[in-house]
This record gives C-alpha cells, sequence and structure tokens, in this order.
C-alpha cells in the first residue's frame, strides 16, 4: 500500500492481483453480468487515482469494493437511461437473463444457489447488495458498512429484513416444488 500511494505502479499492480477475484464477485452479485471485468477496471482505475483519499479507516479491501459497488451502481443508471425501453421489452422475451445468468452460473453453481440467486433477484436492490455483502462475499459488518455508505444501523436492520424477505422467498419456492 505505501508503495502505491508513492505511485509506484508495480506496488498497485500487487494490490490489484491480491483483489481482482474479490471485486469479480462483488460485480457479478451486484448485477453486472457480462460487464463486471469493465465494472471493475473502472473501479481499479479510479482506486489508483484516488489512492491519496484513502485514509486507512477501513480495509483496502472494502474501500476498493466501495468503489465497485459504486462503479455498478452507475452501470444500473446507465443502462437504464440509456437502455430503459429496450430493456423492458427484453424483459418480457424468455431469454433475457442469459448473459447474467450463465455469469452467475459460474459463480454459483449448485442447485440450491440457484433457487438462491433466483430468490435474492426478487429482493429489492438494497436487500440485495446487503445480503450479497455479508452472506456471498463473506463481508464483516463493518466492511459492509464501508462498501455500502450505509450507517452501522441500517446495515443491521436492513441484514435482519433482507434475510426475513429472502426465508420467505425460498419457503415459497420450496412449496412450489413439492
Amino acid at each position: 500500500m505505501t508503495r502505491a500511494r508513492a505511485g509506484d505502479l508495480e506496488g498497485y499492480e500487487l494490490l490489484v492481483a491480491r483483489h481482482t477475484a474479490s471485486a469479480y464477485r462483488t460485480a457479478v452479485l451486484l448485477g453486472a453480468g457480462s460487464d463486471a471485468e469493465d465494472v471493475i477496471q473502472e473501479a481499479f482505475v479510479k482506486g489508483f487515482r484516488n489512492l491519496s483519499r484513502y485514509r486507512g479507516e477501513s480495509s483496502f479491501r472494502s474501500w476498493l469494493l466501495a468503489i465497485v459497488a459504486n462503479e455498478t451502481r452507475n452501470l444500473h443508471r446507465s443502462r437504464s437511461r440509456r437502455d430503459g425501453l429496450a430493456l423492458r421489452a427484453a424483459a418480457a422475451q424468455d431469454g433475457y437473463e442469459a448473459g447474467e445468468d450463465a455469469a452467475v452460473g459460474g459463480v454459483l453453481a449448485a442447485e440450491r444457489r440457484a433457487a438462491l440467486v433466483a430468490a435474492l433477484r426478487q429482493l429489492p436492490v438494497k436487500d440485495r447488495e446487503v445480503i450479497v455483502c455479508r452472506f456471498l462475499l463473506d463481508l464483516t459488518e463493518e466492511e459492509t458498512v464501508t462498501t455500502l455508505g450505509w450507517p452501522r444501523g441500517t446495515v443491521k436492520s436492513r441484514t435482519s429484513r433482507a434475510l426475513v424477505k429472502l426465508r420467505g422467498l425460498l419457503d415459497r419456492e420450496e412449496v412450489r416444488r413439492g
């Protein structure tokens, strides 16, 4: 970190190598789908440009994942602005999520996890984000606070409410399957 903050590209390359997999998982699970690589590349560039703003109050990983989460949100906003009507029309078609499903399927292969992913997609965005951070990325509560930029109390309450909603969705799915 010290080398990277001093402008040493090799030092930053070591940080990139150490955190690429985590950043990629975060982008995919937060909905970047096939654009996950572009999201993390932009996040790493922004991270390098803003290293002087990193105060060390949290781990570098959680600071970086906050940038990845923001970039994923930016991607969603730009997608909806640019492709709003096209996305709504495509959502009506069965094959809409094929690219995203392939990316998520690579990360979460088991059948139970597929049911979990389907239930996660039904949650509101903020509920999904907190569940992904806490349980799929195994971030601590503090890292989740940093990553999402929410107050600790919000993370706690939203986690609790999101888990109740997720359990309800999974119970309904199990009843439906018989």
